[in-house]
């Protein structure tokens, strides 16, 4: 069943949360009080399941899907307010093909769906919140050219890891570490 944690609940909500700041105003008070509740169940979603000792497959999934569509939304939300550069678009792209290129390794290599949780995708994340909380008081195209770099970086590392693992490391933090 779904909802066997509440750590798994948690993860439900963030889904449902993302999915409303598809029918809210972009920027608006509303849109960053459900986005900044995304980012805290997010983080609380992990946290309660490694003190609860619910950590699961299919929490791990949950968090990563919820991921996936949060990044899907914010595209979709936040394209027509942001002026982006055709080289920041063409960027994100190649950042996003990495990514695809990345569980597609993984789904071969071990026949299953992960992303991996390294410092360097944590960072992005973190980076890309500030970035969005940002937007509230200047839109710079300065400060998407740094997120894409940080992503890039990122989602390098990941596939490098993907592809050079002997097993599968959803866990490894970084390139550098065993």
């Amino acid at each position: 069943m779904i909802i066997n944690s509440a750590a798994n609940c948690i993860s439900l909500l963030r889904i449902f949360l993302a999915i409303m700041m598809l029918f809210i105003k972009p920027l608006s008070a509303p849109f960053f009080i459900i986005f900044l509740a995304c980012q805290i169940t997010d983080v609380l979603d992990g946290y309660i399941a490694r003190r609860t000792h619910t950590v699961s497959k299919l929490g791990d999934n949950l968090d990563s899907i919820g991921d996936f569509i949060m990044i899907l939304v914010l595209i979709i939300v936040l394209y027509p307010v942001i002026k982006l550069t055709i080289k920041i678009i063409i960027w994100v792209v190649v950042i996003a093909i990495i990514k695809i290129i990345s569980m597609i390794v993984i789904f071969i290599k071990y026949k299953t769906f992960e992303m991996p949780h390294t410092y360097g995708n944590k960072f992005t994340g973190f980076i890309l919140v500030a970035f969005i909380i940002s937007l509230a008081f200047v839109q710079s195209n300065m400060i998407m050219y740094i997120v894409c770099t940080i992503a890039s970086i990122s989602a390098i590392e990941e596939l490098l890891i993907n592809l050079y693992s002997n097993k599968l490391e959803i866990n490894r933090k970084s390139i550098f570490t065993k």
